[in-house]
């Protein structure tokens, strides 16, 4: 019997990790999940247990080249952002793979805004709000510069984690769009190249060649011959089938810790009030612009939620099975109760507000409001990432598909937009997969594969 030809993907996130063999119709024929406790780096700080991870990467790919059932023919990577990976001359790795949550000194900061400031014209034309921590990559780089000169100064090549991965099998470094352009503040959007503070601090010779997220190379790994992507940013990755299947504009809602509305019909450069709401770049694999506003969406539901379970003395799962109930909605909205979440703390992710839940009857009215609050800041980031451009459809994807609260009370938001939910999200890993292919995607794939299905349009009761 011949063996089913497999594309295999590992679709890295910061919690857990997947792997994924997909058919030559895009269809997941294997799936594994793997946890890793996380290590910490020289200052204590937590961070990825990167040796680990490797091993993981290697042994489970050989379990699949031993399989009798599958012929691996393809291997992708989809990684979270805004992590540098960096290699001596050798090729060896110099330091941990920092947490993009790690602060940098505000001395560090303040010399580099003297240097190359103002603030507010830098996050401009990089597209990226600057945040203080290594969430831009690019100041990372900077940072190492100026705390750590000897490890610095052994650095042949830096390189984004999902190029990493690649790396790992081909031994060949590149540089990959949609990465450099995951608010790395490396990127002059208005110039389409590096930013003039980069290549001034000579970190593009740093960098290695910048290609296509849809390029490849044929490698051999264990004897066998295959071809390996580049690797690709997971929240662009995400994008990429919706992109290729859909012909009118539309935004991506991508839910989950970090909820990031994504419009790649938006060509403006970025104003200061975006960058004031949380709006960001990325890029298409390609290097075209994609407009993204951001809120701390899971983030905030993880720890509210925890609280009303406390406090109602529910399981922790309880929230699981919460459905929509027009008359509680109906009433919150006539009668309000105390605010559960400050607006603020949607785009900072700061800890989220305690309040005083005794006048609430219920866990059904406490969460009814919470979600209510949730999804009036999820409207104001969906409307500010449709901007002036010409959207009729918007798309949800990732954790919060399946939330009927957030679902219902988003379309009640959007009477006159068309908006589609997923059954099986498959997210990055999907993306992942589909920009190795050379071929057009099957007609009406996201109905078939992603079993879109419709939220029956409602009048907004308000």
């Amino acid at each position: 019997m011949a063996r089913q030809k497999v594309t295999a993907i590992f679709d890295i996130g910061k919690t857990n990790k997947k792997f994924f063999l997909f058919d030559s119709a895009y269809q997941v024929v294997y799936k594994e999940y793997k946890y890793f406790e996380e290590i910490k780096d020289a200052s204590g700080f937590p961070t990825e247990n990167l040796k680990s991870l490797e091993e993981w990467l290697k042994t489970t790919l050989k379990s699949v080249l031993t399989s009798p059932k599958y012929e691996l023919t393809k291997v992708n990577f989809s990684t979270y952002g805004a992590s540098f990976v960096h290699l001596d001359k050798a090729g060896n790795v110099l330091t941990p793979l920092y947490n993009y949550l790690k602060p940098i000194p505000a001395a560090v900061l303040e010399a580099f805004y003297k240097t190359y400031g103002p603030k507010e014209t830098l996050e401009e034309s990089t597209g990226a709000p600057i945040s203080g921590n290594l969430l831009n990559s690019g100041l990372q780089l900077y940072w190492l510069k100026k705390t750590h000169p000897k490890v610095f100064s052994k650095i042949a090549r830096s390189v984004h984690f999902p190029q990493y991965l690649s790396y790992l099998f081909t031994g060949v470094a590149f540089s990959e769009f949609t990465s450099i352009g995951c608010h790395t503040a490396l990127w002059d959007f208005d110039k389409g190249t590096y930013h003039d503070w980069v290549q001034k601090e000579g970190f593009e010779t740093m960098l290695p060649p910048l290609l296509a997220a849809n390029s490849t190379m044929v490698g051999q790994f264990e004897g066998t011959t295959m071809t390996f992507g580049i690797g690709i940013h997971d929240s662009s990755a995400t994008l990429l089938p919706y992109y290729l299947n859909e012909k009118k504009p539309f935004v991506l809602v991508s839910t989950g810790t970090w909820s990031i509305a994504l419009n790649p019909f938006y060509n403006k450069l970025l104003t200061e009030k975006d960058l004031q709401h949380n709006v960001l770049n990325y890029m298409m694999y390609d290097g075209r612009p994609v407009r993204a506003a951001r809120l701390f969406l899971g983030g905030i539901y993880k720890k509210q939620v925890a609280l009303l379970t406390a406090f109602f003395k529910k399981p922790k799962t309880y929230h699981i099975s919460v459905s929509f109930q027009e008359d509680l909605y109906r009433q919150l909205l006539s009668t309000p109760r105390p605010s559960l979440i400050q607006e603020v703390e949607i785009g900072t992710g700061m800890q989220a507000k305690t309040t005083d839940l005794t006048p609430f009857a219920s866990f059904e009215e406490a969460y009814h409001q919470l979600m209510i609050e949730l999804v009036a800041q999820q409207e104001n980031a969906l409307r500010t990432a449709i901007g002036d451009s010409p959207v009729q459809k918007v798309y949800i994807d990732g954790g919060f598909v399946d939330n009927e609260l957030f679902t219902t009370l988003l379309a009640l938001r959007f009477p006159d937009l068309k908006i589609r939910t997923t059954i099986s999200p498959l997210g990055s890993a999907l993306g992942a997969a589909m920009v190795l292919s050379e071929d057009g995607l099957p007609n009406k794939f996201l109905k078939r594969a992603y079993q879109m299905k419709k939220l029956k349009p409602q009048k907004r009761m308000s």
